[in-house]
């Protein structure tokens, strides 16, 4: 069991340190907001992969399924929304570096990005069950997720605190502060559009 959640949480390290849509959108706040909007954003798309986790063990392959099937139009109203947000912020003038976004709008973007993904749904179906035996107990599945979440959990901080040190240098010049936030927003929105079933 030891060495199972060992390779678990090695390979979920390589998993979070390939940017997708989470990691842009945390990116993208830790640029333009600073360190705590960018922690928000890392605790709302943990709840996010947390309630697709729950999915996972409630209902396994046919609910996971149905879910993905119900959650894509509200993936693309995600899409249109970050693609916006992105040329918004692109656009804008130089920000105030003391002002920040609330940040309950912050952590709610956060989880609706995370959890409405039908792509990392399916796909959390197929990864996890792997490190999970036939005779898990209930403790050892949430000893597993705990793992991931964990794990998901740190490397989000360390992308949120990189941002947070790159927001620093770019104060010195403001207009590409928002130029890049605006860009990884975009990129957030493209990579949620571009993340489909494979049937």
């Amino acid at each position: 069991m030891t060495a199972s959640l060992i390779t678990l949480a090695l390979a979920t390290a390589i998993l979070v340190s390939i940017p997708g849509p989470n990691v842009a959108l945390i990116v993208a706040n830790g640029l333009r907001h600073g360190a705590r909007q960018g922690m928000v954003t890392v605790l709302g798309t943990t709840l996010g992969v947390a309630m697709q986790l729950v999915v996972v063990v409630a209902g396994m392959a046919a609910v996971v399924e149905a879910a993905a099937s119900a959650l894509a139009w509200i993936k693309w109203a995600g899409v249109i929304y970050l693609l916006w947000l992105g040329i918004v912020t692109w656009r804008s003038d130089a920000p105030d570096m003391e002002e920040t976004e609330a940040a309950p709008a912050v952590f709610w973007r956060g989880v609706m990005i995370a959890a409405l993904n039908p792509k990392t749904l399916l796909f959390n179906a197929a990864f996890l069950p792997q490190f999970v035996p036939g005779d898990a107990t209930p403790f050892a599945v949430l000893l597993i997720g705990t793992v991931y979440l964990s794990v998901i959990l740190l490397g989000d901080i360390v992308w949120a605190l990189s941002a947070a040190y790159a927001r620093g240098w770019l104060g010195k010049a403001a207009r590409w502060q928002n130029r890049v936030s605006g860009g990884f927003l975009i990129i957030a929105g493209v990579g949620l559009a571009l993340s489909r079933r494979t049937d």
